[in-house]
């Protein structure tokens, strides 16, 4: 309690199993009620409502306050618990010893570190430590940011979905215009990497844990692999492939055992997957394909300092890595190197190969285009390059920010024409949205954000798909139904 009209309440959730972490601040400032709510150590997102009178704030503030309590949040003093443990990824960038330099076509500077990549066939994604995303075209034209609360560690795809993994703990779907939280991870886990396939988490994390977390955002298994740091982790129907220190280890997709163990060739830095064979990229200057079936290492493509990223070309046809010495390579599929070149600035961090054109994310915080094509890298290697573009941002660039309550989001009075309409209801003691709209199974959950759900709120949204596991997805914008 301050002096004057001023009074500050501040709660905590920690529970030691790590599955809550958070904080939750009410400020009552006459009649303007604050609240500022997260992670704890993080600042958060505030919320701002002003009142008629001072006393009608007073009592808002204690509802709110009265519902967290009931919740299991206490008095506490903020900055006493320690925050989430954080692990961002200290590499050194060396300048490259290839001859030649890469056919870089255009770059671009996201302003910070930057780690996450993604390309589609219609845009280039790239995350950095300051909790940017941008969007681009694949001639370099920047299309929109998102603006996320913390640092990105990773960007992954699940079908039509993007989804960016961050520092908060939290994974955001970023498939639509308004970005929402998807995924809360528990704060005991030192995320690492992140996968997601059909709607389900895979994390992976700094002790060598396996985390699995399904597509209500609860608990489902977890598994510590033989090795820590583990900077990999993939999944398919078959198996979830972990990749760590002392090599990698598939598990089968619902817990129930461990499928193989192969030792690689030095820590896993790096890992990437085609239909048969996962590749990982090593600390020992080396990528290998193992077989997804057995676990067996089929090729080695032999690098010359350790490997901090990889991709293919689809089916394994090219294997291309990026070396901690500024240095991309290309190896046909049995390991044969064809080529070595500088990447004319950092190390790439992550990349993906799409269409003859090699995307990589470098340690200056660049995503950079290099063409890939025969062509272009022969004359590369005879010392003819392009003048590589420097993309610039637009003036009035679109940016959108995660919605942290139902009050933020947009809202329509009526649905539209095709638009699906679902319901948030209680079923034992849980939130769980379902379809009202004919033509969809109204027993089965659909994957919405927790932080917008309320108890009989009805909403808008503009394409549902049916999961595997027999839930539904959402696509497209989602708008509170007034």
């Amino acid at each position: 309690m301050s002096a004057g009209s001023v009074s500050t309440t501040y709660l905590e959730l920690s529970q030691e199993d790590g599955a809550a972490h958070k904080f939750y601040e009410v400020v009552v400032d006459g009649a303007v009620v604050t609240v500022r709510y997260g992670r704890i150590g993080a600042a958060g997102q505030t919320q701002t409502t002003t009142f008629p009178t001072a006393d009608k704030a007073r009592s808002a503030a204690a509802k709110k306050v009265g519902e967290k309590v009931r919740k299991g949040y206490a008095p506490a003093v903020a900055g006493q618990r320690a925050p989430r443990s954080v692990t961002r990824r200290q590499v050194a960038s060396a300048p490259s010893t290839a001859r030649a330099v890469a056919p870089v076509l255009w770059r671009f500077r996201t302003g910070s570190a930057a780690f996450g990549i993604h390309v589609d066939d219609d845009r280039c994604w790239v995350g950095n430590q300051t909790g940017d995303v941008f969007t681009l075209d694949h001639d370099g034209g920047v299309l929109a940011r998102f603006s996320l609360p913390d640092g990105v560690k990773c960007l992954v795809a699940d079908d039509f979905w993007i989804y960016a993994g961050c520092d908060d703990g939290r994974v955001y779907d970023l498939s639509s215009k308004l970005p929402f939280a998807a995924y809360d991870v528990a704060a005991d886990v030192d995320i690492f990497w992140l996968d997601i396939h059909e709607g389900v988490l895979n994390v992976s994390d700094r002790d060598g844990r396996l985390t699995v977390i399904d597509h209500e955002d609860e608990h489902q298994w977890a598994r510590r692999s033989q090795g820590e740091h583990a900077w990999m982790v993939r999944a398919d129907d078959r198996a979830v492939y972990h990749g760590h220190q002392s090599g990698v280890t598939a598990y089968a997709p619902d817990g129930s055992g461990e499928l193989w163990h192969t030792p690689t060739r030095g820590g896993v830095l790096f890992g990437w997957q085609e239909q048969d064979a996962v590749y990982a990229g090593t600390a020992h200057r080396a990528v290998q394909r193992l077989s997804k079936a057995t676990g067996t290492v089929e090729a080695t493509y032999a690098c010359d300092s350790a490997v901090y990223s990889c991709a293919t070309s689809p089916g394994g046809r090219f294997v291309f890595a990026g070396d901690a010495s500024s240095s991309v390579y290309c190896f046909d599929r049995d390991g044969t190197r064809l080529w070595k070149l500088g990447t004319g600035g950092g190390s790439a961090l992550s990349m993906q190969y799409r269409d003859e054109r090699l995307y990589l994310v470098t340690t200056d915080g660049s995503l950079v285009c290099v063409d890939a094509s025969e062509a272009a890298v022969s004359a590369a290697q005879q010392g003819t390059v392009p003048v590589a573009r420097d993309v610039k941002l637009a003036e009035a660039l679109p940016t959108y920010e995660p919605a942290t309550a139902a009050a933020a989001m947009p809202s329509v009075s009526r649905a539209p024409a095709g638009a699906i309409v679902v319901e948030c209801v209680r079923t034992s003691g849980r939130l769980r949205v379902h379809v009202v709209s004919e033509g969809y199974d109204p027993s089965w959950n659909v994957q919405f954000p927790r932080t917008i759900r309320e108890p009989g709120a009805r909403y808008v949204v503009d394409d549902l798909h049916a999961a595997s596991g027999g839930f539904y997805r959402v696509r497209g914008e989602i708008r509170r139904l007034l």
